[in-house]
């Protein structure tokens, strides 16, 4: 029996945290869905479509990994996709309350949908996508957190909106 895995978010914009995950997770499961969330009730930087294509550029190498994006409850893209597992990358003690939560929401709405947490290697563990924005906003140096491909379209997405 092969273990299908979501690891499901924004990545807006994908950072050097989120792929340590990814590089990680795709080393424990058979199959591993990136899945990007359209959450309609945010702002975000760049399109889902945007969001799927750097994730796709920057994880091309692994081949178990399959970039997509859906909306609604995860768990039922969960369904949709046969996964059982979904990852999730804990930084900090705030990351596990909430994620702690929500794995127990999951669970209750789809019984045998587990929730596995990654902790963020100690390189990554300050960084977050939010950081990333603002830095590149107020046009910091982002090299040491996106992948050149990343870091110079999320430039070009600040000087379009300047």
């Amino acid at each position: 029996m092969s273990t299908r895995a979501i690891y499901p978010g924004s990545f807006d914009p994908v950072t050097l945290g989120h792929l340590d995950i990814i590089h990680r997770s795709a080393n424990i499961v058979d199959e591993l869905y990136v899945a990007v969330l359209n959450n309609q009730q945010k702002n975000p930087l760049f399109s889902v479509e945007e969001r799927v294509e750097m994730l796709k550029e920057t994880t091309a190498t692994l081949s178990n990994v399959i970039v997509t994006s859906f909306q609604g409850l995860l768990v039922d893209f969960a369904k949709r996709v046969d996964a059982r597992l979904i990852i999730r990358g804990i930084r900090a003690i705030t990351d596990f309350e909430y994620e702690l939560q929500m794995a127990q929401t999951n669970r209750i709405m789809e019984h045998g949908l587990d929730t596995m947490f990654l902790t963020s290697s100690l390189e990554y563990s300050y960084l977050s996508s939010s950081t990333v924005k603002e830095v590149a906003m107020l046009g910091g140096d982002i090299s040491h957190f996106v992948v050149p491909a990343v870091a110079r379209k999320t430039r070009e997405k600040f000087c379009e909106r300047s």
